[in-house]
């Protein structure tokens, strides 16, 4: 190669890998799960164009890439489908996890979303200078090609990354020494490969409690870790999902009664689950949940292989051996594999800087349901605790919100040409 032909490859190379900056003519959504969907879907209605920034190579990576098989919605389709687009007719009550992918890809074909995949956010703040948002990106395309570094500069971020953007793993001592295998339940698919292993899960959420029964079903010989008081509710009750009797309850007694009536029934049709080493806490199921975010667990056969000693509960995990773990009551077992079941977490405070409308956890300081609008063009989306009914509500806010002003600032450009000439200026940055 001769000095001017790699004089001019150094160029073209350099050229390539700077950082280029890309105005973007309405808000950018950061995730592609069912909460930026559906924003951008309800964007779309009110004129508004958005990009969708998404760090995986598909829409809804965490249904695709990060669940178990047997995963189906916990809440009937009519509580969990997103705005302007219901769930097919001859889908079940309770869609599985192949039949909501489908419904997310047709989600996003339908209203042509097009998400910009692999195209990861390392940082985004807010210019006071230009009043603006810049965040910036580094794409990672498919073909050997060169990592590009893009700044995309905007008036509104919308933040959907969701409560679920990262696998919790706890601090345990010992766990490094374990010789057998240890996963996150995000690693999880069935329980083909563990028949007749023993297998310690931890967390008695409804992740750990699928999870445990998958393993049962496989012949395996779980145990599942129960650290706090958790309420095991029937899934269903007269035939009838838990959550809609809770939700037509609600219209017309207080909470604190609809939980007592809800606890009854459940008492009724499960029995006393403190029996099983399931203690129930002293506070309501929705009112824990409406305070503490906590979730309930809607049993769907774990607690019959509870009671038939198929799945075993044992205390909190004290640190863990060569080949097992010692237990809070001082007991020790051996165990064949691990598996985390013990949540996600909001990844926020790792590239949304100098802002105070998140906490340290990653979740919006102000509660449901005024959670979603902070300072300076920032939303939030899918942080509710409320799963994908309080994902379309606030999607449906912030796209009304953002409307508003769309349309007030569209008839003022039509009379300030500066404004005209401001904006064009900046689009070809």
């Amino acid at each position: 190669m001769g000095f001017s032909e790699q004089v001019g490859k150094e160029a073209n190379d350099a050229l390539l890998n700077r950082k280029r900056g890309v105005w973007v003519n309405g808000p950018v959504i950061v995730g592609a799960g069912p909460s930026g969907l559906a924003t951008a879907a309800c964007l779309k209605e009110q004129g508004v164009p958005s990009i969708i920034l998404e760090k995986a190579d598909c829409i809804a990576s965490l249904w695709q890439h990060r669940t178990y098989n047997r995963l189906k919605l916990h809440l009937p389709k009519q509580f969990c489908e997103l705005p302007r687009k219901p769930f097919p007719e001859d889908f079940p009550t309770y869609p599985s996890k192949s039949q909501f992918i489908d419904y997310l890809e047709s989600y996003n074909k339908e209203f042509e979303l097009n998400p910009r995949f692999n195209e990861c956010v390392q940082s985004a703040k807010y210019d006071e200078t230009c009043g603006l948002w810049r965040v910036s990106t580094k794409s990672c395309p498919k073909g050997g090609l060169a990592v590009r570094e893009f700044e995309y500069i905007c008036r509104w971020l919308i933040v959907a990354t969701g409560e679920n953007a990262e696998p919790v793993i706890p601090d345990i001592a010992g766990s490094e020494t374990f010789k057998g295998q240890i996963i996150h339940a995000c690693e999880y698919k069935n329980g083909a490969k563990y028949v007749g292993k023993k297998v310690l899960v931890v967390g008695c959420g409804n992740s750990g409690m699928e999870v445990s029964l998958d393993l049962a079903n496989h012949n395996a010989n779980p145990s599942m870790v129960v650290r706090s008081q958790v309420h095991v509710l029937p899934r269903e009750m007269f035939g009838k999902s838990t959550f809609g009797v809770a939700m037509a309850m609600m219209r017309w007694l207080p909470l604190w009664l609809v939980d007592r009536l809800i606890l009854f029934i459940a008492w009724l049709m499960l029995g006393n689950t403190g029996r099983y080493g399931l203690p129930r806490p002293k506070t309501g199921p929705i009112e824990l949940k409406n305070v503490a975010g906590k979730t309930p667990v809607l049993d769907i056969g774990a607690l019959k292989k509870i009671r038939s000693g198929h799945i075993k509960v044992v205390p909190a995990v004290e640190c863990f051996t060569t080949h097992g773990a010692k237990f809070a009551d001082g007991t020790v077992q051996d165990f064949d594999a691990v598996v985390w079941a013990t949540g996600y977490k909001s990844n926020v405070p790792y590239w949304l800087e100098k802002c105070d409308f998140f906490s340290r956890s990653g979740m919006p300081k102000t509660p449901f349901p005024n959670g979603w609008k902070g300072g300076s063009g920032l939303y939030a989306v899918g942080f509710t605790r409320r799963g994908l009914l309080g994902t379309s509500m606030d999607a449906r806010r912030i796209a009304k919100d953002i409307g508003t002003t769309w349309k007030e600032d569209n008839k003022q450009t039509k009379t300030n040409q500066f404004k005209s000439c401001h904006r064009r200026c900046i689009s070809q940055f």
